[in-house]
């Protein structure tokens, strides 16, 4: 609910403090006195488009500061956390201000925020109705919102089923693709395979294939020396010494007391050693063996896999772990179409699915749809158009998100006149009923919302405005409603009453706003009732309104 309302130089208003109440409130004035800069300087703290210019002349800034009471639970708490801001003590504070050079800033509880964060508060504070306006009951793009609210209908369940049949359609789209795109390169891919399971690369095979051929390549120059070596260390050579050296120790360890343990141990090791050593160049030796025809037929294996890797752009290493993609690839086409027909199936199966859900939600409207024209037509006759007829068509519409359907409010305004959409058929005066009677059909408990209508009663007058009065009086009991009206009928319905004034004082334009207590609202009903001269005979007749 909006409690208060400051403004500070803001077109002709220089400094102005309202403090409005729950219930209905109203707000009457000469045409041309300032009601509609309420609304704008309300607009503009809400971060709505409007006016470009609003500094007052003279000034150097102009601002506007609302407070709002914000209940638990209230839908602006869902805007606060994602902007970040806590509410503070049940209060929300919104400042914004206008700049003489055009900048403007806005700041909610005192932090500074963008005009999109107001945007989305406005949305959970704030409806603004009027014969011009667009932004929800006139707009066909709403209605169907409109009247799943009307029905507390829940779009959860067609929402996933959407999600669901999105998604498998994207897997059958996909693997389509991907079967496309197999089969283009089909030839490539089965030589490919065929061409790396016959040579069969192991990992590590390339750098082993390297080494053996430079081995085999060097055997020539190497060998001679290696096996003189091995000459030495054998039974000929340095082995056969040391074996002498060791009986000839051992004959004479027995006189030496010890001290030929040593060496002896020593020769033990040293023989050990000897002995690896010989084996290595045994194996040496043995691997330099080879046959012509071998680095021959190693040649052309080595050199295959480079190619191979060259020709796939891989390391050689990398050979085999290609072949398993390769072949995965190539079990994907050859299974491609037993899964595509399985996602194809899984699309049927999510489409009946959605179809099922979309046709539940359409029966669900229609059904609502019923009540909300029956209620209509409750609330159009006190309002004086027990002859019209609202219509709530729900037809075949676009598929979505949120199930199949297109609803427009439709009306015929006289019996056997054609329907049409509500904003092209309805005269001013009538189009206001009808905004007045959609509201009040489709508001339910909407705590700390405020509405407000601007002169909706216009082109009525008499028992109809009574009527547009009364339901809105009705409207209010439920939630805040701010009237901009010209209808004495309305105005002596309101709990509280404001009059805006103009005022010249020099060469200075003024607009102030007053409350009115129980004799001012008789003076001011009377002027709405009798024009500029306010009779007796007048008084009266306010009195009657405000004490009916």
């Amino acid at each position: 609910m909006l409690r208060t309302l400051e403004i500070r130089d803001v077109l002709i208003i220089d400094r102005l403090d309202l403090e409005f109440r729950p219930g209905l409130n109203v707000l009457t004035g000469e045409t041309g006195a300032g009601k509609s800069i309420l609304l704008d300087a309300l607009g503009f703290v809400l971060g709505w488009r409007g006016r470009a210019e609003l500094v007052r002349q003279g000034a150097e800034q102009g601002s506007v500061t609302a407070v709002f009471d914000l209940p638990a639970g209230h839908a602006a708490h869902v805007v606060l956390e994602a902007a970040g801001i806590e509410a503070e003590d049940g209060e929300l504070i919104l400042r914004r201000v206008n700049t003489v050079d055009g900048r403007k800033t806005a700041w909610v509880n005192d932090r500074r925020v963008s005009g999109e964060v107001l945007r989305d508060l406005s949305e959970t504070l704030v409806e603004l109705h009027g014969q011009h306006d667009d932004r929800g009951l006139l707009n066909p793009r709403g209605h169907r919102a409109l009247l799943d609210a009307f029905a507390e209908l829940d779009l959860g369940a067609v929402r996933a089923a959407w999600r669901a049949q999105a998604v498998a359609r994207n897997a059958l789209a996909e693997a389509e693709a991907a079967l496309a795109a197999a089969r283009k390169e089909e030839d490539f891919l089965r030589h490919a395979v065929a061409e790396l399971d016959k040579l069969n690369p192991e990992p590590g095979e390339e750098a082993a294939l390297d080494a053996r051929r430079r081995m085999m390549q060097a055997a020539e120059k190497i060998r001679a020396d290696i096996a003189r070596a091995h000459q030495a260390v054998s039974d000929q050579g340095a082995e056969g010494m040391m074996r002498d050296a060791v009986r000839w120790l051992e004959g004479a360890a027995d006189r030496a007391e010890g001290r030929l343990e040593g060496a002896l141990a020593a020769l033990d090791r040293a023989l050990i050693e000897l002995g690896e050593a010989q084996q290595g160049v045994e194996e040496c030796l043995a691997a330099l063996d080879f046959n012509p025809a071998e680095l021959e037929a190693l040649e052309e294996r080595l050199f295959a896999i480079r190619a191979l890797a060259r020709k796939h752009g891989v390391l050689a290493d990398e050979l085999g772990v290609l072949a398993g993609e390769l072949r995965g690839r190539l079990a994907a086409l050859d299974s491609g179409e037993a899964g595509i027909a399985a996602k194809a199936k899984a699309v049927v199966q999510a489409e009946a699915a959605y179809a099922a859900e979309a046709a539940g939600l359409t029966a669900a409207r229609r059904a609502a749809a019923a009540r909300l024209d029956a209620a209509m037509a409750a609330e159009l006759a006190p309002l004086k158009m027990e002859r019209a007829v609202f219509a709530t068509e729900v037809a075949a519409g676009e598929p979505g998100p949120e199930g199949v359907d297109a609803v427009t409010f439709t009306v015929a305004t006289n019996p056997g006149a054609p329907s049409g959409p509500l904003n092209r058929i309805a005269s001013g005066g009538e189009l206001s009923r009808f905004l007045l009677a959609l509201k009040v059909c489709l508001t339910g408990d909407a705590p700390g919302l405020t509405m407000i209508f601007d002169e909706i009663d216009r082109g009525v007058g008499g028992a109809t405005a009574d009527a547009v009065g009364r339901r809105l009086k009705a409207l209010a009991e439920g939630c805040q409603v701010l009237v901009v009206t010209h209808s004495p009928q309305v105005a002596a319905l309101g709990a509280s009453h404001w009059r805006v004034e103009k005022r010249v004082a020099g060469d200075v334009t003024l607009s102030t706003v007053t409350a009115l207590g129980p004799v001012e609202r008789v003076e001011e009903v009377a002027r709405m009732l009798a024009g500029d001269t306010v009779t007796d005979a007048a008084r009266e007749a306010a009195r009657a309104l405000l004490t009916a």
